[in-house]
């Protein structure tokens, strides 16, 4: 496919490799090729514009997501985009995620870097370091 073929290019250029998934999408769509991928973008808001809440139906998808990477034994984050805040962080953490991307909860701040380290502190508790050398 030219998701496979775009990521063992890039591999073969010393580039990391990322897919992403929009919400409707199953993981069943990409479960048979996350091998190729450094990186599972898991979308937890419509693709389109900031601000949106975070889609809490998107947990249990996470929770698979991680359950899949472990029992392959892959290398691969598991990153969440969308409605990212000190609430929504905590539980995408623990379900397994272990990047996320905050945009309106540090843009939107009065103060961005003290957003950050609160991110950082609730995700904290729910690490999962899965993926090897990095």
């Amino acid at each position: 496919t030219a998701p496979v073929r775009l990521a063992r290019e890039l591999h073969r250029l010393g580039a990391g490799a990322g897919i992403a998934l929009r919400p409707a999408t199953p993981l069943e769509a990409v479960a048979d090729v996350l091998g190729e991928f450094d990186l599972l973008l898991l979308m937890t808001v419509e693709p389109g514009f900031g601000g949106q809440s975070f889609i809490e139906s998107m947990l249990p998808k996470i929770r698979r997501a991680r359950e899949l990477v472990g029992a392959r034994g892959l290398d691969l984050r598991v990153q969440v985009d969308g409605g990212i805040t000190t609430q929504t962080i905590e539980r995408a953490a623990e379900a397994g995620a272990d990047v996320f991307v905050a945009g309106s909860a540090v843009y939107r701040a009065d103060d961005a870097l003290a957003a950050i380290c609160e991110l950082r502190e609730a995700a904290s508790s729910h690490r999962h370091d899965t993926c090897r050398g990095r």
